[in-house]
């Protein structure tokens, strides 16, 4: 069988990067082999995997679909990768594919592993995907209801992805909170209100915390209404949250609940199985207002040092893409300048 090489981004001890070849067999019945045109830094989660900060108890529901390694040690990982179908069944031939792959130049895995990219989506925003199926996963969650005044604390890629979904809902009031004051701009491109904390709405309906910081959480609830519901979205690794629950929480009979990607809510999970809601996410990327998230991009070659920089805790990057190969920098559908 005929062997082709490839190139992976591995983090080892110290932290740090690495770009490392690898030999890929040639794909089989029911396999493609896909190259990289894009992928993406979650930054949220892959800073807490590059720093090695993934509880022992988490290894297992941590794992991404083809990690290679251990967390905390070697290994590959990634879940934001657009590339092309160069060899496969003629249905997915020359097609840009999304595909929960780490960050690597090309791979093989089975058919069903990759969704085509709809129509009207470009390549270097369909790696918004992932991010994209959480924060429709958290709307599922909360169910939010036509009036409902919104806020969402956190104006990092799923924050603002949140809003700019909730922001939809016919009547709803939706207000953007960060502590960074150059997040208005985004926000405003996303057509959201924004407000840094000390202006914050509250006695909201709603409340969805994304900013992956104790002191967002704690916020949270202070906008949070009577019996209203906070929506806990960041996961925070090996470190403990301290929250005032002793003040006026349960009198005001509050509702913390946890939001995780890998677990719909159970009446859609039996609906919703597959790719049918990574399909729906997919779809949800043709609206041009998304390009507003996307960094300019950086090249493969330059990943290693590029995710110590982006995964740093002074970082304030948004959707860090990396671009493979000659890959045009805007692919065509740029909207960043506007």
């Amino acid at each position: 069988m005929a062997v082709m090489q490839a190139r992976a981004f591995w983090r080892v001890p110290g932290p740090r990067g690495e770009l490392r070849q690898e030999s890929l067999a040639e794909p089989g019945e029911g396999e493609v082999l896909v190259e990289s045109r894009f992928s993406a830094i979650s930054r949220g989660t892959e800073s807490l995997v590059f720093h090695g900060r993934i509880p022992d108890s988490e290894y297992q529901r941590m794992r991404a679909p083809f990690q290679q390694g251990e967390f905390n040690d070697t290994l590959k990982y990634g879940y934001a990768n657009v590339g092309r179908v160069l060899k496969g069944p003629s249905s997915l031939l020359g097609r840009d594919v999304f595909c929960l792959f780490p960050h690597q130049d090309r791979y093989v895995v089975p058919e069903a592993a990759v969704l085509p990219l709809p129509d009207g989506v470009p390549a270097r925003r369909g790696v918004l995907g992932a991010n994209m199926e959480t924060a429709v996963n958290a709307l599922w969650d909360a169910a939010p209801v036509v009036g409902d005044r919104i806020g969402v604390i956190g104006a990092g890629v799923v924050g603002v992805l949140v809003a700019a979904l909730a922001a939809d809902i016919p009547g709803a009031d939706v207000t953007l909170v960060d502590i960074n004051p150059a997040r208005a701009r985004l926000a405003r491109r996303l057509g959201v209100r924004f407000r840094l904390p000390d202006d914050a709405p509250e006695n909201c309906d709603l409340v969805f915390h994304t900013s992956g910081s104790a002191a967002g959480l704690r916020q949270a609830l202070v906008l949070a209404g009577n019996e209203a519901r906070v929506i806990e979205m960041s996961w925070y690794g090996t470190r403990d949250v301290e929250l005032p629950l002793g003040q006026a929480f349960h009198s005001r009979r509050l509702s913390l609940l946890a939001s995780q990607v890998g677990h719909p809510r159970a009446d859609r999970a039996a609906r919703w199985g597959g790719q049918r809601r990574l399909a729906l996410a997919l779809g949800l990327l043709a609206d041009p207002r998304f390009e507003a998230l996307l960094e300019p991009s950086c090249a493969f070659e330059d990943l290693p040092w590029v995710m110590a920089s982006v995964t740093s805790p002074q970082s304030e990057t948004l959707c860090q893409v990396v671009r493979y190969g000659t890959q045009d920098e805007d692919d065509g559908h740029s909207e960043r300048s506007a």
